[in-house]
């Protein structure tokens, strides 16, 4: 009987480690719990089966102001998002810099016109 509860393993307590995956709505809920008078974060981590160390770093993530840090313990702001934002910043400089060159010729040129009339 032993025999059909081993698992893969061969650990014999016939569960095979798996590592689970939260959503940041299942994060914020479960820290919301643990947040509730009467509740702790040891007490939600028990009931829920999960470490108590991984709520202290989903709060930990959260505090620092990241509800985006709580998906899969990603940095703040992807890298890839600060790439594509700082060419976004570098075009719309350059715009403004035409559009600043284009005020100054009409300037100029009113300036011109206001001249020769007079």
């Amino acid at each position: 009987m032993a025999s059909e509860n081993q698992g893969n393993d061969g650990s014999g307590d016939g569960l095979k480690a798996r590592r689970r995956r939260y959503s940041a709505v299942e994060k914020r809920r479960l820290l919301d719990e643990a947040e509730k008078p009467g509740e702790s974060v040891s007490t939600v981590a028990r009931r829920y089966k999960i470490s108590p160390s991984v709520l202290f770093a989903w709060r930990k993530a959260m505090e620092a102001g990241a509800a985006t840090g709580l998906q899969a313990e990603e940095p703040l702001v992807p890298a890839s998002e600060v790439k594509q934002l700082k060419a976004q910043i570098r075009e719309l400089e350059r715009l403004l810099g035409r559009k600043t060159q284009e005020t100054e010729i009409l300037k100029d040129a009113l300036e011109l016109v206001r001249e020769k009339k007079v």
